[in-house]
């Protein structure tokens, strides 16, 4: 598949689409909206075939609850859809704005990128949100999702192309690219000059291939090996369920907790806890020596068990000496994504906000929050780890540029 094609007809689309009002936009994602729910029996008879030749190939559980659709969750996306047509245009928006001592006016206005480019694996929802937030900020997408997921976003894409059609949108502002070979994904990293933004949704592999590879600028989402540290002067009624929230309420997803961090001084207490009530729920812990004294049927942690980012019912866990061990810990073996701390301490919750550096630090609350959605900004394109133009949840405004707009009266210089 040759991508410059539907390249070039993104590009015809967005410029269509930089002239839309906020009010054509949204009656756009009203149609996409009406459409999925519409079609919904469509879009999972393309999702049960998928399923079904995860399940011949051996798929992982945690990677066929990523891939699994149903009725609700069709109409959870449906939802989203909605709940972004609410909310604010960030097209046009003056970030900043003054008149110059010559008498020309500067503005800073928002504008979109143009062709956004997203390379992901198999999450067929994110072919929605991709395709709403990308239509909400003015963007044509490419979207390059994973062949295990084919059949399920053909499905999606169909929908909402014609739901954009229907609406007097160009359909073209959500394509779908061949996922059949790797050859497309490379052929769309190297479509510098047509494609504006490339972003990598997926595992440490995917977006490390695109991030060395890609000719096109990349907005870097990275793995989620986020922690919760419970500190010597936690709560631990409140670390204990934060714990088991953080772990065990959606496993398969980025922002779930992988490892464990207690402070020696309250490890005697929360450990035999803990330890009993994660195993209640399922979950394999994969604990250092000194864990390890708490539970028989914890297994010994690796090196590697505390750099992995399990994706499932499995967490590694150290018994740390102070607050200040936990956060060379987590710089040691964090991805920058999201860590928690249990404390009372406003002095501890201070330090540990103020040295943790990754794209979200929480203090009494889990790690699951690290989400566009529970921030208020509507659905997500991804959480970004890196630290230029975008951190952390990117919502609509992180998917636009600025231009300065000048106007003068004749002004030379």
């Amino acid at each position: 598949m040759n991508i410059h094609q539907p390249a070039q007809r993104a590009r015809v689309a967005a410029g269509a689409l930089a002239l839309a009002t906020r009010a054509v936009k949204d009656a756009g994602l009203h149609a996409m909206a009406d459409a999925l729910l519409a079609r919904t029996a469509e879009v999972l008879v393309g999702n049960q075939q998928d399923l079904a030749a995860a399940q011949t190939s051996g798929a992982p559980e945690a990677m066929r609850d990523r891939l699994a659709l149903s009725q609700a969750r069709v109409a959870d996306a449906a939802d989203a859809l909605r709940q972004m047509a609410a909310l604010p245009d960030p097209v046009g928006e003056v970030v900043r704005g003054s008149t110059l001592a010559n008498g020309l006016q500067l503005h800073e206005v928002r504008v979109p990128f143009g062709v956004i480019g997203i390379i992901y694996e198999g999450r067929p929802n994110v072919t929605v949100d991709a395709a709403g937030i990308c239509l909400k900020s003015g963007n044509a997408v490419l979207l390059r999702g994973s062949s295990s997921a084919a059949r399920s976003n053909a499905a999606l894409v169909a929908v909402l192309r014609d739901a954009l059609a229907t609406a007097g949108l160009p359909a073209d502002a959500v394509q779908l690219l061949d996922s059949s070979s790797r050859d497309s994904a490379k052929q769309l990293m190297r479509a510098r000059g047509l494609v504006d933004v490339l972003i990598p949704r997926g595992g440490a592999s995917l977006i490390q291939s695109v991030v060395e590879e890609s000719t096109v600028p990349v907005i870097e989402t990275g793995i989620g090996n986020c922690h919760v540290y419970v500190d010597a002067h936690a709560d631990l009624d409140m670390a204990l369920e934060i714990l088991l929230n953080a772990k065990t309420q959606r496993p398969s997803v980025c922002n779930a907790a992988e490892s464990l961090l207690v402070h020696e001084a309250v490890a005697p207490a929360f450990l035999p806890r803990a330890l009993s009530a994660l195993a209640g729920a399922g979950v394999t812990v994969h604990g250092d020596e000194r864990v390890r004294q708490y539970g028989e049927r914890v297994l010994p942690a690796t090196e590697q068990d505390f750099s992995t980012e399990y994706l499932s019912l499995d967490i590694s866990a150290a018994v740390v000496d102070s607050l200040d061990a936990a956060v060379t810990h987590i710089a040691w073996y964090g991805s920058g994504h999201s860590e928690a701390i249990v404390t009372d301490s406003a002095a501890a919750a201070r330090e540990f906000t103020a040295r943790v550096d990754s794209a979200a630090v929480l203090v009494n609350a889990s790690t699951r929050f690290t989400d566009g959605g529970e921030f208020g900004f509507g659905a997500e394109i991804g959480i970004s780890t890196q630290k230029l133009h975008a951190r952390g949840p990117m919502g609509l405004p992180e998917l636009t540029s600025t231009k300065y707009v000048v106007t003068g009266a004749g002004h030379t210089r």
